[in-house]
């Protein structure tokens, strides 16, 4: 909770300073940390700036009714308890605020005794509340979504959107830019659902012309078309009593939508080069990395299936607004091609690998227009290169370091640009220490880094990293 080390943090809400000040008094007194607002305007410029457990709100203040302030509370925030003070005890006003979503009220003068149990037990139950939520939480991350990897608010509630919609029959469209995991998600959906010991039919509708794409879709009968040599079920069929998924939808031609949107509205259809009709049972999730409803503004797709496929819409997303899930997916990635590749693994099959400091702000300042996949492809190629199990900045490709404003310098007699960036500069200078010190100690590294007050491992990390040339001792210049 808010208040960790404490019972609590409450805020105080009220017009007049007596009472501000013997609530502030009977508070403290019982371990409560306590905010005071002596108006409605003060009072939502703090809740706008701090979490707390709970709210004392008084009813009727001079800039703005304690309503008021309650109605627009709840617009954003459900859930931090509100106890409503009125001097009149009116029971109307009580049973509005309440109906706002108060969850009790105090008239004034009230039963301090009363009062503080009243919220010592609202403040544990949302306490436990928070905590079952959040083990929840925990156990879904770790068991259910394998593949999903983060610990975001926003992924945690991208997961409770995917328990939550997994078991209907909804159809449902996930949206997002290239390489966010949208095939993940509906994959994550499938094997959440009462359909997941039947199949999950991906069809990528963006690779294929229109007339292969509804073969592939409907299937076709023997002679429907000249090399049509045996009849072929379409992924419809196969998908039967499962789901099927199609990946960037809006790419779909005008004619294939019409057949489209009969599937979703009459779940049958007619194999190409066949009168028969076949009837399926399937769930259908699509995904876009395009404005579908620009689309259709467009002309370019039909508006009776984007509402169809709309239903339910998960939005997923990119990998810059949930930076702080990048050291997990490190982690994940890593375990995943150390596998692959067999090396650097412990004991119990995870790797032991870990980037260099200046590598891993790297990873943390850059943008991924590519999200997770360009992400990915980054840390293979790191498990690939890695010859230690503390990886370099040097593994990273090009494109990505240049993205970052770095350039390497392969060589020390290579001169600084002069267009140089903070970290070049900063490495130069580095360097140039480093080898001075290396130097005065006859290239001995170990007083060198005596002489740096760092660790000798530190020292060689940032030897390689610069590739400074280690000359034999007593070496000249």
């Amino acid at each position: 909770m808010v208040d960790g080390n404490g019972k609590g943090r409450i805020l105080v809400i009220d017009d007049e300073s007596e009472i501000r000040e013997g609530l502030e008094l009977l508070l403290t007194s019982e371990g409560y940390s306590v905010d005071l607002a002596q108006n409605a305007t003060e009072g939502e410029r703090r809740l706008g700036s701090k979490l707390y457990d709970l709210v004392l709100l008084d009813l009727m203040m001079p800039d703005k009714s304690g309503m008021e302030v309650l109605r627009e509370m709840r617009v954003t925030d459900t859930d931090t308890p509100v106890f409503m003070i009125t001097a009149y005890g009116s029971v109307e006003g009580a049973v509005r605020a309440l109906k706002l979503g108060a969850n009790d009220y105090f008239p004034k003068p009230w039963d301090n005794e009363k009062l503080l149990v009243e919220i010592e037990r609202m403040i544990a139950g949302q306490r436990l509340t928070h905590e079952n939520t959040q083990l929840k939480r925990a156990l879904k991350q770790r068991y259910n979504f394998p593949n999903i990897v983060g610990k975001s608010d926003r992924m945690l509630r991208l997961m409770d959107m995917v328990e939550q919609v997994a078991a209907s029959r909804s159809t449902i469209l996930v949206t997002g830019e290239t390489g966010t995991g949208k095939e993940l998600i509906a994959k994550a959906i499938h094997t959440s659902s009462p359909r997941a010991e039947f199949p999950f039919v991906a069809v990528n509708s963006g690779s294929l012309p229109t007339d292969l794409l509804e073969s592939t879709l409907f299937g076709h009968v023997r002679g429907a078309f000249t090399s049509a040599t045996h009849t072929k079920k379409g992924s419809f069929e196969v998908a039967n009593k499962g789901t099927i998924f199609f990946d960037e939808i809006g790419t779909v031609s005008p004619e294939t939508q019409a057949k489209l949107l009969r599937v979703i509205q009459e779940r049958e259809f007619s194999p190409l080069g066949s009168t028969e009709t076949v009837k399926v049972d399937v769930r259908i999730l699509a995904a876009t990395n395009a404005d579908l409803r620009k689309l259709v503004d467009e002309g370019r797709f039909r508006e009776d299936l984007y509402y169809r496929l709309n239903v339910i819409n998960i939005g997923l997303p990119p990998l810059r607004d949930r930076k702080e899930d990048i050291p997990l997916l490190v982690d994940f990635f890593f375990t995943k091609y150390c596998r692959e590749n067999e090396k650097y693994l412990d004991a119990s099959g995870k790797s032991v690998l870990r980037f260099a400091p200046d590598a891993m702000q790297v990873l943390m300042d850059h943008n991924w227009p590519g999200n997770v996949r360009e992400l990915e492809n980054a840390l293979e190629r790191a498990v690939v290169l890695a010859s230690e199990p503390l990886v370099p900045l040097d593994v990273f490709p090009e494109h990505l370091l240049q993205a970052n404003g770095i350039r390497l310098r392969r060589s020390e007699s290579d001169p600084l640009p002069t267009d140089a960036s903070l970290f070049e500069i900063v490495a130069d200078f580095e360097r140039r220490i480093i080898m001075e010190r290396l130097e005065q100690a006859n290239w001995s590294q170990t007083e060198a880094a005596d002489d740096l007050h760092v660790p000798l491992s530190t020292l060689n990390q940032k030897i390689k990293r610069l590739n400074i040339e280690i000359k034999r001792k007593g070496e000249g210049r």
